[in-house]
């Protein structure tokens, strides 16, 4: 292993965004709920039961594209609505209306609370970068520029594969592999060589599809086993853990 934490034939690291990077995890989730609740209030019984934060949040949405993350959810409750178009007014009964919804409430709140970085994870790419790995940023967002720009982290990253660059190749998202092995090609760099750092268990689902070398959880909310079950090579509480640091 390297003073990185990782096998010595790694060659490059391919980090996730919300979770991983920025404390933005929190604030889709606060979005989401706003989003389903007020959509949900149409509805009686349990399928009118309000959204989960925390245990609907990270089986059904986190790390999938907004499309994606509104068909499991409703999904999972027996709601079925039309997909609507990408262009979809917010306030419109679509899969892509609601989706919308969620996004102008998310960038409302990165714009009124700001956004933070995790410091391990700042000084885990310092090391990285330092010791000559090639990085990349893989997020379903579409504000994932925006919000490395907030932190003043997008000089981290070579390669950035987020919602904007996946639908220009029509590249389906987590837990599919497509996002993180088009960074890894990008990168120039066999999957077996390259390093995931995920925290949603979408995120380890696609690392493991992909054949990747190493696949790092990052445990922010107490989803260790989880984590674990769904593909991670190693769980860890922050970046830090793995070294890199003086």
């Amino acid at each position: 292993m390297t003073q990185l934490g990782l096998p010595e034939a790694i060659q490059a690291c391919l980090f996730d965004l919300d979770g991983v990077v920025t404390k933005t995890a929190l604030v889709h989730a606060a979005a989401w709920k706003e989003t389903f609740d007020a959509f949900l209030r149409d509805y009686d019984g349990e399928q009118g039961r309000p959204f989960d934060a925390d245990a609907e949040y990270d089986e059904y949405v986190d790390g999938r594209p907004r499309a994606d993350g509104v068909r499991a959810f409703l999904d999972s409750r027996g709601i079925h609505l039309p997909e609507g178009s990408p262009d979809d007014p917010p306030e419109t009964r679509s899969v892509h209306g609601l989706g919308n919804r969620k996004n102008d409430l998310l960038r409302e709140k990165i714009r009124t609370g700001g956004v933070e970085a995790y410091a391990g994870t700042l000084r885990y790419l310092e090391a990285v970068r330092a010791e000559g790995l090639r990085t990349a940023i893989v997020s379903s967002s579409a504000n994932c520029r925006d919000v490395l720009r907030a932190v003043g982290a997008e000089h981290f990253f070579d390669v950035r594969i987020d919602g904007i660059v996946a639908a220009e190749r029509h590249l389906p998202g987590k837990p599919h592999p497509d996002t993180f092995l088009a960074a890894a090609r990008d990168l120039g760099v066999e999957p077996s060589r390259a390093a995931v750092f995920e925290d949603a268990l979408a995120g380890m689902d696609a690392g493991r599809a992909g054949g990747f070398g190493y696949v790092v959880g990052v445990d922010r909310v107490g989803q260790r086993e989880a984590l674990y079950a769904h593909g991670a090579t190693i769980v860890v509480a922050d970046l830090a853990e793995l070294g890199g640091e003086e």
